[in-house]
């Protein structure tokens, strides 16, 4: 069950880190309207009862903005790696990255799975 959760997650990692920074975005504006209730700056007409978290809203706005940065970004810096070795035609150099490959390719979608096993078996690499 945790296998398939983890593998939705995986085929639409762009999708979702998107909508982690949105949501985090907007939760830390409304934190930000919080923290400065003397400022003019609730033109979101928020409530006081809401106002009167915005410390927390701070916080958790910029947890959720951070952690769909995190994930935005190693999905580019995991995917431009592996692109980036898959361009080689020596055996002897991917074969020096192929446990690192292999290990990348287990947190990016299916798609990079395949091109990592048909690459594997144009150089014969097991």
């Amino acid at each position: 069950m945790a296998g398939k959760i983890t593998g939705f997650f995986r085929e639409f990692v762009l999708i979702f880190s998107a909508i982690l920074i949105i949501l985090g975005f907007f939760i830390l504006i409304i934190g930000i309207t919080g923290v400065l209730e003397d400022h003019p700056m609730n033109f979101l007409n928020l409530t006081n009862e809401i106002l009167k978290w915005g410390f927390y809203f701070l916080i958790i706005g910029l947890i959720v903005l951070g952690t769909g940065l995190w994930y935005l970004y190693s999905y580019f810096k995991n995917r431009k790696f592996l692109l980036d070795e898959l361009k080689t035609n020596k055996r002897s150099e991917l074969i020096k990255k192929h446990a690192e490959l292999k290990n990348i390719v287990k947190h990016l979608p299916k798609k990079y799975q395949k091109l990592l096993k048909d690459k594997e078996e144009e150089l014969s690499i097991r």
